[in-house]
């Protein structure tokens, strides 16, 4: 397996929920980690617990969907650690509205912040990976990319554009030894389903740390070996068969 000691990573949304928890889990690799999220005061605490703790982090402010945002955050973090190997587009925003309820800025939003945000990140780290010949970038996913449910015409949209970048990206990459993954997860016990449904069941939940471990599985592949895509859903996923 591919050691991870020493790899500067970047996670967007990494202030809570599952980035929080993807971060946690590359520190315990011995990987560097860059919280980047909106609300940065969340990704400080996280990259201080981390740095408590004995690991490197570091936490910043980051707007995915903004294109200076993405470039002064990529250029602080090239210019600090002179390397960027592993970028996770994790960062996700929804409305959960009806069609004709949905308004145009509330839809530029979540196309903005799922899609268009990892479109920005990947464009901008890509030169530096292909300058190493190396590096990973996951792009987190839903079940929301492979069936549908009302009132959320706008995630829906974002997350199978995503997932079509993923692969267009997993295409163009290969050839200069970068990887890119598509994660499809399922629904988890973080704030981004809670906050929003509080009354959904816990058990029909999963422990994001599930999907942060096979995150990390994905990054251990031997250099000769990459995984696309991989579905991780709770055995109760109610938006499954």
């Amino acid at each position: 397996m591919t050691s991870l000691t020493g790899k500067v990573a970047i996670v967007t949304g990494g202030g809570q929920g599952l980035g929080e928890t993807i971060a946690h889990a590359l520190a315990q690799q011995g990987a560097i980690v860059i919280c980047g999220d909106i609300q940065h005061e969340k990704a400080t605490r996280v990259a201080e617990t981390l740095t408590a703790a004995g690991c490197v982090s570091e936490g910043i402010r980051l707007d995915v969907s903004d294109p200076n945002s993405v470039e002064t955050g990529i250029q602080q973090i090239l210019q600090k650690y002179g390397r960027i190997d592993i970028l996770i587009n994790n960062a996700g925003t929804d409305h959960t509205l009806p069609l004709d309820e949905l308004s145009i800025e509330q839809w530029d939003r979540v196309i903005g912040v799922n899609l268009r945000g990892p479109f920005l990140m990947a464009k901008a780290v890509i030169p530096t990976m292909y300058g190493q010949r190396s590096g990973h970038i996951v792009n987190i996913a839903s079940t929301a990319a492979k069936r549908m449910w009302a009132n959320a015409s706008a995630y829906h949209a974002s997350k199978w554009g995503l997932l079509g970048l993923s692969h267009a990206l997993f295409v163009e990459a290969r050839q200069h030894k970068v990887k890119v993954s598509a994660v499809i997860a399922g629904g988890m016990q973080t704030p981004f389903i809670l906050d929003r449904f509080p009354d959904t069941p816990l058990s029909n939940l999963q422990d994001p740390k599930n999907v942060a471990d096979t995150v990390i599985y994905l990054l251990q592949q031997p250099a000769e070996t990459i995984i696309p895509e991989v579905m991780v859903i709770p055995m109760t996923e109610t938006s499954w068969p």
